[in-house]
């Protein structure tokens, strides 16, 4: 979601007489889009914020982290003003001195596009400060998306990656109601794109309308499901609306239907009251589940959610050895699923050039691939005959013809 936003700010810039730079630079201007999903990500934002201040930038600060935390982010050296979320894009027009549609300004790297559908979130998971910081869902209107959508094909783009803070709740809060399914197969029937994206979704999330758009060639071969937790009594503490049981049918269920796709998830490790049997229940689901790849974050308390209520009671060590196991078992499994692609031809989009004289790019199943280089620019989207994996990489050879 923040790259989407950022990438709208950045080509607006552009478009309008400003030059981005790097801080080694001494930029005029600095804008600091924040996250705060873990305390990590609070941690590299004020960071950032620390070191667009010492390059001596006039200092712009949004997104999640400053929205819940003003005061201190606010004394922070050369701030100078702190954007609220419902007004980030405005920045622009604060920086230019007049009114910009920003929405059809677009970044100059012309790989793949994210295109901003919807905002906010109702659901109340218990560790997440998300919904305090963005607000209740809110879908972009389907004829701004598909404008939008539109402009992005004419500007190069050969992939769109549609996202969103709860991607599957858009439309509901229109009127009249418009669901994801019917949003993306009017993209489809108005528009030639090569490649839509879906970015995160929730398992219950998954109808039969969207899970037969699947089958349509120009639809990413690739989902990505949060989990979260495979114990049941976590799942209920943490406010998710499944339980591992519908977890685990609906991913067996996508996968036979559609061996060749990539399933991703989300888990947190060391949830408050997450024992050994709690811990060995996820573990155990997520290595008899075909999914392809987990990114494990370790639980850390959000201010102002139910979870910073409750025991943060697994011990720093054994958090983090539960996120070095998980974070094995993903590699054991993405190993696995890249060794299944050898001698398959994938789509793949050239993202860069390298310096090496090879051209890397992600395919349509969401892996990285090498190929040699050639007279390829960036968001060229080619077939790819796979012939092997290399640095954790698959790399193949070009196919002769092209699809765009």
């Amino acid at each position: 979601m923040n790259q989407a936003e950022s990438s709208l700010i950045e080509g607006a810039l552009k478009n309008n007489g400003h030059q981005i730079v790097e801080l080694s630079e001494k930029p005029d201007v600095c804008i600091v889009n924040t996250c705060t999903v873990t305390a990590k990500s609070d941690y590299h934002s004020r960071q950032m914020i620390r070191r667009a201040g010492r390059a001596g930038a006039r200092v712009f600060v949004t997104g999640c982290y400053s929205e819940l935390n003003k005061e201190p982010v606010q004394s922070m050296n050369r701030v100078e003003e702190i954007v609220s979320n419902a007004d980030k894009l405005g920045i622009v027009n604060k920086l230019s001195g007049k009114a910009i549609d920003i929405s059809s300004c677009f970044p100059s790297a012309k790989s793949r596009f994210f295109l901003k559908i919807q905002d906010g979130c109702n659901y109340s998971c218990s560790y997440c400060a998300i919904p305090k910081a963005r607000g209740a869902s809110k879908s972009i209107n389907p004829d701004n998306v598909i404008r939008q959508a539109y402009e992005a094909v004419l500007s190069g783009y050969n992939e769109i990656v549609l996202t969103g803070i709860h991607l599957g709740a858009y439309g509901l809060d229109l009127k009249p109601k418009v669901k994801l399914s019917e949003l993306i197969v009017t993209i489809l029937k108005q528009i030639e794109i090569n490649r839509i994206r879906l970015s995160s979704l929730e398992v219950r999330e998954i109808d039969d309308e969207l899970f037969d758009l699947l089958s349509d060639r120009r639809i990413c071969k690739h989902l990505h499901i949060p989990l979260q937790s495979g114990s049941d009594r976590i799942l209920k503490l943490m406010n998710r609306t499944y339980n591992s049981s519908q977890f685990s049918f609906k991913i067996k269920h996508i996968s036979k239907k559609i061996p060749e796709i990539s399933i991703g998830t989300d888990v947190i490790a060391g949830f408050p009251y997450e024992g050994d049997v709690e811990f060995q229940g996820t573990y155990s689901l997520l290595e008899q589940l075909p999914i392809s790849y987990i990114h494990v974050f370790p639980f850390s308390s959000r201010p102002g959610t139910d979870a910073s209520q409750m025991p943060d009671n697994v011990q720093p060590p054994i958090k983090k050895e539960r996120v070095q196991q998980l974070t094995s078992l993903s590699n054991k499994k993405k190993a696995l699923y890249m060794q299944e692609q050898i001698g398959k031809t994938l789509d793949v989009l050239i993202e860069d050039v390298n310096m090496d004289s090879t051209c890397s790019g992600t395919s349509d199943n969401y892996l990285k691939v090498i190929i040699p280089a050639g007279d390829y620019l960036s968001g060229t989207l080619i077939p790819v005959r796979i012939h092997g994996i290399e640095d954790g990489k698959l790399t193949g050879i070009p196919i002769t013809y092209n699809i765009a």
